[in-house]
């Protein structure tokens, strides 16, 4: 063999996604606390006022470099540890407490917050631009009337990868039988503006089921997965268990960045109320679907912390829109100036499963065979 393809890690990240991230539940930082965050490669602290009001400012006191999430929350202002700086939700410094004055030019940075579906979310963008409302994650049907159960929360630090390795998962088709242990019947993808989504039917497979004699044949997942910008995915599942019996489910699958090679991984499950399902009962199912998606993620996360970066990756057909997809990913890495037309023009791809499922069947039957012969 005379050539070999090279792989291409392209050049180090230099800046951070533009758009909304999620820093987690709400009603967490409504304990009366700040509290210290680390992303965007430096500090955040988030705090509440006494209306109930969630801000975020960065994290260093302008005055010495204290840290005011080790501070307090005072008449609802941000007091420093070290000097007692008190710092309102405006970015102004109200009240230096053993000053004649309180420097008319002291001020730090704000950042835009929004809450959707529970969740906080902060606005990063290099450019330091306003928010467009039109980019906001939308709130999931039901939500604000509270017919859902109450969010299983999960968050883990991933460290020793880019969050583009999460992102890339939307594309991918193959990963989901043999990480996820499911069997893609149906998978497409739709990239257009700030969004970008998957649709994708499944069946489970039965070599990775405890008692696949028990498993009702008609069990099917339909899911659509939709990325609101860079970093925040709602995706709606319906989950067809046993004849009559669809259980809906919301999964939010989000990140935002510590550093270029780390960020925090968060997902959240909930369970749309139904009748014949009691209250308690939805929120069991839900922490057991938390739990079973938590397990995957941690499959992928063993992949991420082993894997390269890889900027030419070499594919097949079946492996779908995989540069169609981080052109769009690109666009919230540049200035808004410099977004181009083909960053954000419709895109949609349909790949085939028909082969790759023949493939998997024969597997999965020979894994079976394996299995009953113990």
């Amino acid at each position: 063999m005379t050539e070999i393809r090279e792989i291409d890690a392209g050049t180090s990240m230099t800046r951070f996604a533009r758009g909304w991230h999620c820093l987690g539940l709400a009603e967490e930082f409504r304990d009366g606390q700040p509290h210290g965050v680390d992303a965007f490669g430096t500090r955040l602290v988030v705090y509440s006022d006494s209306a109930g009001a969630v801000h975020v400012l960065d994290g260093y006191c302008r005055h010495m470099g204290g840290d005011l999430s080790r501070g307090t929350v005072k008449d609802d202002n941000l007091a420093c540890p070290f000097h007692d700086w008190r710092w309102g939700s405006d970015g102004k410094c109200a009240l230096v407490p053993y000053a004649k004055r309180t420097p008319r030019l002291a001020r730090t940075r704000t950042w835009p917050t929004h809450e959707v579906n529970g969740q906080l979310l902060v606005w990063h963008d290099p450019q330091r631009s306003d928010p467009p409302p039109e980019l906001a994650p939308p709130s999931i049907e039901g939500y604000p009337e509270g017919r859902w159960s109450p969010w299983q929360w999960n968050s883990m630090l991933i460290e020793g990868s880019h969050c583009r390795e999460i992102v890339d998962n939307n594309v991918d088709m193959a990963h989901f039988f043999y990480i996820h242990h499911a069997y893609p019947t149906f998978f497409t993808n739709v990239i257009e503006g700030h969004t970008a989504s998957q649709f994708m039917e499944s069946k489970p497979r039965p070599d990775y089921i405890a008692d696949p004699d028990k498993l009702w044949d008609g069990t099917y997942l339909r899911s659509e997965a939709t990325y609101f910008g860079p970093a925040y995915m709602i995706n709606w599942l319906h989950n067809d268990l046993a004849p009559g019996f669809t259980v809906e489910v919301a999964l939010i699958n989000c990140h935002y960045p510590v550093t270029h090679n780390s960020f925090v991984l968060q997902y959240g499950v909930a369970v749309q109320q139904m009748p014949g399902l009691p209250a308690d009962k939805a929120a069991k199912l839900a922490s057991a679907m938390s739990r079973s998606f938590g397990e995957g993620f941690l499959e992928d996360v063993e992949i991420w912390k082993h894997k390269t970066r890889i900027d030419n990756p070499l594919l097949t057909e079946e492996d779908g829109a995989v540069y169609q997809h981080r052109r769009w990913y690109e666009q919230f890495y540049v200035d808004l100036d410099e977004v181009t037309p083909e960053m954000t023009a419709r895109f949609e791809l349909e790949v085939d499963t028909t082969h790759a499922f023949g493939i998997w069947e024969q597997e999965v039957n020979a894994n079976l065979e394996k299995l009953t012969a113990r």
